[in-house]
């Protein structure tokens, strides 16, 4: 009898899960498309009914044109009491509409109101995924001291509680917000971002750059904490390379416009800004160097996509690029804002093609290692119980 029991659990554990439904919510259409949309299309394909929840925007179309329902509700990045309070009634009503059996939230606010409201209406399974902890970010300490309150409270809300970054996996056990809190990385296709010279011959031919001219990308929103300040103040030492700058602003995005510090940087025609673009594998491989000099991360996907490129990179020593960049082995790590030891990483790197190709392959291998997006989003879902 005890050895029937043994043998009917070992089944119970081989079957696949039934199909569950699920709700991914995250705040902006920028971060479904960019860090949501690999995990929604894997638990689709385990056989998962999967909906997406996010503000409104242009870029919530990818999802939908792939089939997903992608709902759109009106959450906020924003401390505003109001406007959190209409995002946290609409998601109750969601969820007492939809009746899901897993909520798994994203980002500070919308995630700590996704778990909130899924443990009032019910739902049987609640996950969270951290993409960074506000209270790890420089500000005043009030507003650290309320963003540790805040992930402290959601971790008694959370069945499953999941960090891109090990350090902060580390940070949410040792500080009693997750005992549990498990790393699952973030990551991104090799088949999609990987070395291209036909993509970096046709892609500079059309920005009109030189084959054999250096050029250092930078791939992120335009805020503040990326340092593209540092970044620019940077390339004036460095007459040898130009500053690709790839992204944008986002409508929800706080704090200092830059456009000054673009105005002031004085680089003539050695900086060009290319916006948004959907084709930044190409660009990528038209580049020699990535930098990303953050004040602030969580695990970057502009990183892995760059060491997958086979580019060397330049990062700050924070959480996040500091478990992704093998200091002078793939890259450089310098301090965070300060402009003389990102200048001498650059200039070296642009001054030595070998130990670019070199740093590159390296970083290369390190990517397909560690930062595969299929076992990723594999090693998440069976995180979630999917």
């Amino acid at each position: 009898m005890a050895r029937a029991r043994r043998q009917a659990g070992l089944n119970r554990l081989a079957a696949p899960p039934s199909p569950q439904k699920i709700l991914q919510i995250t705040n902006v259409d920028f971060s479904l498309r960019h860090f949501l949309l690999p995990l929604m299309r894997g638990a689709r394909a385990r056989g998962h009914e999967v909906i997406g929840v996010a503000a409104e925007g242009p870029l919530l179309e990818v999802a939908r044109a792939e089939g997903f329902r992608v709902l759109a509700l009106p959450l906020a990045r924003s401390l505003s009491p109001l406007a959190q309070w209409r995002a946290f009634r609409a998601l109750r009503a969601l969820l007492r509409e939809e009746r899901p059996d897993l909520v798994h939230g994203h980002m500070p606010i919308s995630g700590f109101l996704a778990r909130l409201a899924a443990r009032l209406e019910g739902v049987p399974r609640v996950a969270y995924t951290c993409h960074g902890f506000l209270f790890n970010q420089p500000a005043p300490w009030p507003r650290r001291a309320l963003a540790f309150v805040v992930e402290f409270i959601g971790g008694r809300l959370t069945d499953v509680f999941l960090t891109v970054s090990t350090e902060e996996a580390a940070d949410a056990r040792r500080l009693s917000i997750a005992r549990r809190a498990q790393a699952v990385g973030n990551g991104r296709d090799p088949a999609r971002f990987r070395p291209d010279p036909l993509a970096r011959a046709r892609l500079r031919a059309a920005l009109g750059v030189p084959e054999r001219r250096v050029v250092v990308c930078v791939v992120s929103r335009l805020v503040r904490h990326k340092g593209h300040p540092e970044l620019l103040a940077a390339m004036r030492a460095v007459p040898e390379a130009e500053l690709w700058v790839v992204g944008e602003r986002l409508p929800s995005d706080h704090g200092a416009d830059l456009e000054p510090a673009f105005a002031a940087a004085g680089l003539g025609a050695r900086l060009r800004r290319l916006g948004y673009r959907e084709d930044v594998p190409a660009i990528l491989a038209a580049a020699d160097i990535f930098a990303l000099p953050s004040h602030f991360e969580g695990l970057p996907m502009s990183v892995i996509e760059a060491m997958l490129c086979g580019l060397p990179v330049v990062a700050t020593a924070i959480r996040g690029p500091r478990e992704q960049v093998v200091d002078s082995e793939t890259g450089f790590l310098v301090p965070p804002r300060s402009v003389a030891p990102l200048a001498a990483a650059l200039r070296r790197l642009a001054t030595d093609a070998s130990l670019r190709h070199r740093m590159g392959e390296a970083g290369r291998a390190r990517a397909i290692a560690l930062y595969d997006e299929a076992r990723v989003v594999a090693r998440t879902l069976d995180a979630l119980g999917l």
